[in-house]
């Protein structure tokens, strides 16, 4: 039987690596890392040599860990930002791009799409999927109007309700975030679209939008925000239709747009939609984050409190 302190080596120790403690040079991380885990297999050895069936318990110990070291590792390419360069933690590359306009970055599997991103940012050569020039993955028979403008989205709440961000992704590389100390996922959803909308007011060219909420897409592509607003903010069998702040602010940003409205599946490997993702969340855990009066004010009327 594997014990707490064991199970502790394998899952805790690894961390930094993965979170983004280590240095900024790719050769001298991915060095790091192999001397990191080596270290803990050393450690599971001694350990495993004391206990009954040590051959068996030792081989899957050692499986795991190589599975688990081929399965995260990642290697983030900052092709424009405040430093350039090939990163293997989120942490470190964050900090060359977030708030710095214009930045282009993107993650890869292996350290050659890393380093082909680096060298041109304009085109990538993963086999993995269907992308535009930009790296750009496209859902699937979806045909984009030329010269569109690609935008993906992205909002969560911790608990919902908790604390909660927003993260706007363009693919020129331009992002947008921000977040509140207690909000709602469907908030935050609705947010990231009305700051990307915001962000192109005037545009004339066609504008694909992607957000992996249902509750935003169908919203508008079936047409709910318009038949709730007709309702004076109410569903079909009468009751409030929620959040009717943001939905007013963001049907009032699609007049003298052409907006399209696409749904893309959350967490399946689309970059941008990561990008967001990663935008969202990390916004939602910083301390310090503004009220959403909007929120609190419509809980008081639903709830009093």
């Amino acid at each position: 039987m594997v014990n707490a302190n064991c199970l502790t080596a394998c899952f805790v120790l690894p961390t930094p690596l993965f979170l983004g403690n280590r240095s900024h040079e790719t050769d001298d991380n991915i060095l790091q890392v192999i001397r990191h885990w080596f270290n803990i297999l050393h450690r599971l050895h001694i350990y495993f040599k004391k206990q009954p069936n040590f051959d068996k318990q030792m081989f899957f110990f050692t499986f795991f860990l190589f599975a688990l070291i081929v399965l995260t590792m990642k290697f983030y390419t900052v092709a424009r930002g405040r430093k350039t360069g090939i990163f293997t933690s989120w942490s470190d590359a964050q900090r060359q791009v977030k708030g710095f306009s214009g930045a282009r970055f993107k993650s890869f599997k292996t350290k050659q799409e890393a380093l082909a991103f680096l060298e041109d940012p304009s085109c990538t050569n993963s086999a993995s999927s269907k992308k535009k020039k930009s790296g750009h993955q496209q859902p699937a028979n979806y045909e984009y109007p030329e010269n569109a403008v690609i935008v993906y989205t992205d909002g969560g709440a911790i608990g919902n309700p908790g604390p909660g961000g927003y993260g706007v992704v363009f693919e020129t590389g331009e992002t947008f975030s921000g977040g509140f100390n207690l909000t709602t996922n469907n908030r935050m959803e609705l947010l990231a679209v009305i700051v990307a909308l915001e962000a192109l007011e005037g545009e004339t060219r066609p504008i694909c939008l992607h957000s992996d909420s249902r509750y935003v897409v169908n919203g508008i592509t079936k047409n709910w925000a318009n038949a709730w607003k007709r309702r004076n903010w109410k569903k079909s069998d009468g009751t409030p239709a929620l959040n009717s702040d943001l939905w007013q602010r963001l049907l009032g940003h699609l007049s003298g747009l052409d907006v399209r409205f696409i749904w893309v599946k959350g967490h399946a490997g689309n970059p941008l939609n990561e990008a967001c993702d990663i935008l969202a969340n990390s916004t939602a855990h910083m301390p310090g984050l503004p009220d959403d009066t909007g929120y609190l004010k419509s809980r008081k009327s639903l709830f009093g409190n």
